[in-house]
């Protein structure tokens, strides 16, 4: 999900939201990497969330996968949300509860640990991530927007010289470092940007934060649903507070009740253009990846992100 950001600089405020709209965020991050929120109300595998730490002595793309509980313990645990002792606390026991994850699996850092297992969260999972390995089916879009031959990553975000204009560029791995990073295209979440083709598809990598809000409304619940409802800038899935002790708080569309995807986003009313200028590599590209796709068509302007066409 590509959510844009604003700051909050007052603790009061942050509070304010959360009485408001009934959203509250889970930290989950991963040592020395950049923190980004577990949603209350969501479950299962963030599959779109990404980050970039080092595995082996290089940067890598890391992907978002809770651990979940079995059919039974998620039955028990279900009856006991429904029962009327729920004040009382209820009882995990992580060896066997839980459905077996990859070797390769790590949980995130502020999951509560109990003699060195991490406990789940109020949901009952227990948020983590795995590498994402270049010939891994399972997360084949993730490993389509990196290379770790070369480093790099495909990138959208603003052009540094025209916020107006959208850039796709080849980003070195480590100017990444300590960020999540959102996964978005032709297979993700729907596809609201429309990215790709089936025959064709599309991915990018956009940091988490890279696209902030300037004139946000008044944190009134009235004035926000006027603002995602017919303002152009409010043409988004969702905001972002960033307080100034480290909270996150989201509010998506359907904290609202407004719908999403929806036919024209703001991310797709900005023209886009291209820079994939590979002549500093000494090796070819793989003819097949995105980054020799996008080199063919270097410096070209698009009127929108849908508009892209690869020389395939």
């Amino acid at each position: 999900m590509q959510i844009y950001t604003v700051q909050f600089q007052q603790k009061k405020w942050m509070e304010h939201v959360v009485m408001l709209l009934l959203t509250k965020c889970v930290l989950g991050m991963l040592p020395s990497v950049g923190c980004w929120e577990q949603w209350c109300y969501e479950h299962g595998v963030q599959i779109s969330e990404s980050l970039l730490s080092i595995l082996r002595g290089q940067p890598y793309l890391w992907a978002r996968l809770d651990r979940k509980p079995n059919k039974l313990a998620e039955k028990r645990f279900k009856n006991f949300l429904h029962s009327k002792q729920n004040s009382k606390e209820f009882f995990w026991n992580v060896e066997e509860d839980f459905k077996p994850v990859p070797e390769c699996w790590i949980p995130a850092k502020e999951i509560e640990q109990l003699n060195g297992n991490p406990m789940p969260d109020e949901n009952g999972h227990i948020p983590g991530w795995v590498p994402v390995e270049k010939n891994n089916k399972q997360y084949c879009w993730h490993s389509s927007v990196v290379n770790y031959e070369f480093e790099i990553a495909l990138v959208l975000r603003h052009h540094s010289d025209d916020p107006g204009l959208l850039e796709i560029s080849a980003v070195p791995l480590s100017d990444l470092l300590e960020q999540t990073l959102e996964l978005i295209g032709t297979n993700i979440n729907g596809n609201p940007y429309g990215l790709g083709s089936k025959k064709h598809p599309l991915h990018l990598l956009i940091p988490h934060g890279a696209f902030q809000i300037r004139n946000l409304p008044t944190l009134k619940h009235n004035d926000l649903l006027s603002w995602f409802e017919g303002c152009r800038e409010g043409k988004i899935e969702g905001i972002v507070w960033h307080c100034s002790d480290g909270c996150l708080i989201k509010v998506h569309r359907h904290h609202l009740g407004l719908c999403w995807p929806i036919p024209d986003t703001y991310m797709n009313s900005k023209p886009v253009i291209i820079n994939m200028n590979l002549n500093n590599y000494v090796y070819a590209f793989d003819a097949k990846c995105l980054f020799n796709h996008f080199s063919k068509i270097d410096n070209q302007k698009f009127g929108r992100l849908k508009d892209i066409i690869l020389n395939v």
